[in-house]
């Protein structure tokens, strides 16, 4: 457990950049209508992931990286929130279901890096 198994991009066109990463890598994009934001998941043939509207600005090219962010799978979402917190990082967007497939959420460690955590949960609501 505690695999990075899930990748995610954000983009401030989702539409356009589904459309990027279709043509280049050949993965294949699903606009999700369950979830409250701009959301297509996206088939590989390994790993899970999903494409984002950007919650925010990009940040201009010169001021470091602007990535893909991870989502690590963990057995138990509130367990891992609060050692995250515990430690320093604070919440960069709160928990959330993606209805029938798992709990997620966002956090911000130390160096200000976003990254997130889910716990698998077909229960999820």
């Amino acid at each position: 457990m505690n695999n990075i198994a899930y990748f995610e991009i954000q983009s401030s066109n989702p539409a356009r950049d589904a459309q990027f990463y279709q043509a280049v890598f050949g993965w294949q994009f699903k606009l999700d209508e369950n979830l409250p934001i701009e959301y297509y998941r996206i088939e590989t043939p390994s790993i899970m992931g999903g494409l984002l509207k950007r919650p925010a600005q990009t940040p201009p090219m010169e001021y470091g990286t602007n990535a893909f962010t991870c989502s690590v799978q963990v057995e138990n979402f509130d367990e891992v929130a609060a050692k995250i917190l515990a430690q320093g990082g604070i919440v960069a967007m709160d928990k959330f279901a993606i209805p029938g497939r798992a709990w997620h959420g966002y956090f911000v460690d130390l160096d200000h890096n976003v990254f997130g955590i889910f716990q698998v949960d077909e229960n999820a609501a």
